[in-house]
């Protein structure tokens, strides 16, 4: 399966919070799973730092980079197709990390991994949750 990891996803595995249901916290360890990431969510993380909204034993830029090489992830580099599919998708909401996120999931043919029901509800993206 290739998965791409919604930011709070991303952070709930990295960090071990129960929040991540079983189901979600396996496939993304299972060896036949090539994990995604944005770099949308890498911003996303570093904003959430910024903010006090989370906080991490590391410094973020550290924390980020030993995250990225524990999972093995693949960078799900933004393009211009992806930013002008990010203003064509039909979303209840204007969120521009959701949008590039959703975006770069239905451009590479990524399932999206994620709990976000503004998201889960769209039936134009693949998800698991």
């Amino acid at each position: 399966m290739n998965l791409l990891l919604d930011t709070h996803i991303w952070l709930w595995y990295a960090l071990g919070d129960s929040q991540l249901s079983e189901n979600l916290r396996s496939t993304i360890a299972a060896e036949t799973t090539e994990l995604w990431l944005s770099p949308i969510s890498v911003w996303e993380v570093l904003l959430l730092v910024e903010k006090g909204r989370i906080s991490l034993q590391l410094d973020a830029a550290t924390w980020i980079d030993q995250s990225l090489k524990a999972l093995a992830m693949r960078e799900a580099s933004l393009n211009h197709q992806i930013a002008i599919l990010s203003r064509q998708l039909t979303l209840s909401h204007q969120d521009p990390a959701d949008r590039f996120i959703a975006a770069t999931a239905i451009h590479y043919q990524l399932q999206l991994a994620t709990v976000d029901a503004r998201l889960t509800g769209a039936d134009w993206l693949q998800t698991i949750s």
